[in-house]
């Protein structure tokens, strides 16, 4: 008992940290995503992302998904690190709730990121309180939206009120408003991403152990953990494929700058690329639209200068963009190296667009700031115990550091939520369930979590933004879906059909977003199930082109 009192004083306050953390990563997850009566709830901020994850978490949980492939964009291979939610689906498919299925693992590997994301700076600067505030920077970003507000509010009472009730973040470039800040600082992002923080922990934590020798100062050449850690990061391709590849690029940097882990390095990722290219293969297969593209200055208001482009990041880095310097300057020599190598991810961010979309780009600039907001708070550390007179300094500065931050947690805890019927007071999502196989493909004739993908079954066209976003080509998938919904009559619509779905299901009245469907078609279809009280109809492919 003394043993067990001696190691909870002395870890104390690492303790009472741990347990806000885990509380924090709890709140954070499951107050955004739930489940009650039979409905999903979705927090407004979440609910389109929710668009492409739930249907890919129940083609795992009620479908039958293997070899994966978008249920959204059915018949080709998944462009899509999808392992995250597989296994999400999996928790589902053995009887655990939806939300606890989804929550509870998000919840811990927020925790993780945060608690690895902890000990890596504490250790990389030997300094505790440098670990509390590069968490609380990760956290709570250091963008200057917040001088958006107060320029349309004065300090007050009133101001003050608004800020704790309101439902709305103040910058959210490039989606709406005025602001150039970004929408991918604010930790909305990790609510919609449920495995990008999962991702992020495990990246880091492999860096940590590979750096092992250069923390503890004794340079051994181990093969059996070295090949492990290169195992481990191959396999993580299909969790995060992005997260794989910056992690790879980190280690092969640090090889090259530490010369005495540089053989660790090349058998880590020898064995990293071995176990990732069977995946790198399934996932490309078939040709996408993916291509690396040169485009300077990320997000930055056309035409990019250098005025335009230093004014955007001074906005979206706040003071960051001055201490991350003034960190880098004060930090050891090794420090130094082990952050040029997450620096690598700034320019790159700046310099190539690797999706069709560029502001996908934002995974690395959220991973460039892991180290980023690190070496801040070490510059503030440093001022701290330099004297007396920078101590306001350091608080003022830390303040600047988390205020937008803060005001940007408001609009999470105020959220509502968005409701879904699922299965238990949806009969057709039930009935679909009951009645199709597993692996059934479904032409829809609507677009957002239609009651086919509740049933986990794949569709042969989502929201055409998601199968863009990953590459596939929407535009013929598209015009396929005009072809056949436009035929007039059921011997030329069964050529067209019979390989592509088994399922077409119908809607009146008709999604308005959705193309509509030859009347005189239907007329000559008969459905295995018609529902006169959702207007839903559902009709088999094989039975209707005998």
């Amino acid at each position: 008992m003394k043993v067990l009192l001696k190691y909870i004083q002395h870890h104390l306050f690492a303790l009472i940290l741990g347990i806000i953390a885990f509380v924090f990563s709890f709140w954070l997850m499951f107050s955004t995503f739930s489940y009650q009566d039979g409905e999903i709830l979705i927090a407004s901020k979440a609910w389109s992302d929710f668009g492409s994850h739930i249907p890919l978490i129940r083609s795992f949980s009620f479908g039958w998904n293997f070899p994966p492939e978008y249920p959204l964009f059915a018949g080709e291979p998944i462009h899509y690190h999808f392992l995250f939610y597989a296994l999400v689906g999996f928790l589902e498919r053995i009887g655990i709730p939806l939300d606890i299925a989804l929550n509870l693992p998000s919840a811990l590997l927020f925790f993780a990121l945060l608690v690895i994301l902890y000990v890596f700076t504490k250790t990389l600067f030997n300094s505790r309180v440098v670990g509390v505030l590069a968490v609380l920077f990760f956290v709570c970003n250091g963008s200057l939206s917040f001088l958006y507000f107060f320029k349309d509010h004065s300090v007050s009472i009133s101001s003050f009120k608004e800020i704790l009730t309101s439902t709305s973040f103040i910058s959210f470039n490039p989606y709406y408003g005025e602001s150039l800040v970004s929408a991918f600082w604010n930790l909305n992002i990790y609510t919609n991403q449920r495995h990008l923080a999962g991702a992020f922990a495990f990246s880091l934590g492999i860096i940590f152990l590979f750096l092992q020798p250069i923390f503890k100062n004794k340079y051994s050449f181990s093969i059996s953990v070295n090949i492990l850690l290169g195992v481990l990061l191959g396999l993580s391709y299909y969790f995060h494929l992005a997260a794989f590849g910056m992690t790879s690029c980190v280690i092969l940097i640090l090889s090259v700058l530490f010369p005495k882990i540089r053989q660790s390095g090349i058998l880590l990722l020898i064995f990293a690329v071995l176990f990732a290219l069977p995946q790198y293969m399934y996932m490309n297969q078939k040709e996408s639209v993916f291509s690396l593209v040169l485009k300077v200055g990320y997000l930055t208001p056309s035409p990019v200068t250098l005025y335009s482009f230093s004014n955007y990041w001074a906005l979206n880095l706040g003071l960051h963009i001055i201490l991350i310097p003034l960190g880098f300057l004060l930090a050891s020599k090794n420090v130094k190296k082990i952050c040029i190598a997450f620096f690598a991810f700034f320019v790159i961010g700046n310099i190539f667009q690797f999706s069709p979309e560029m502001a996908a780009n934002h995974k690395f600039f959220n991973y460039f700031m892991l180290m980023g907001g690190a070496l801040s708070a070490y510059a503030i550390y440093r001022m701290w115990n330099k004297n007396f007179l920078l101590k306001p300094l350091a608080v003022l500065c830390t303040l600047f550091l988390v205020l937008s931050g803060i005001m940007d947690l408001f609009p999470i805890y105020n959220d509502t939520k968005i409701s879904i019927e699922d299965y238990s007071k949806n009969p057709d999502i039930l009935w679909i369930i009951k009645n199709t196989p597993q692996d059934a493909v479904f032409l829809n004739t609507s677009y957002f979590v239609p009651p086919e993908s509740l049933a986990g079954r794949k569709i042969v066209f989502g929201w055409p933004y998601f199968a863009w976003s990953q590459g596939y080509d929407t535009n013929s998938r598209g015009m396929y879906v005009d072809r056949i919904l436009s035929q007039e009559n059921v011997a030329d619509f069964c050529k067209i059909a019979s390989f592509k779905f088994s399922y077409l299901r119908t809607s009146n009245p008709p999604d308005s977003g959705f193309p509509p469907i030859n009347p005189q078609l239907l007329l000559q279809l008969t459905p295995a199930y018609t529902n006169s009280n959702t207007g839903v109809s559902i009709y088999d492919i094989k039975q209707n082109c005998k």
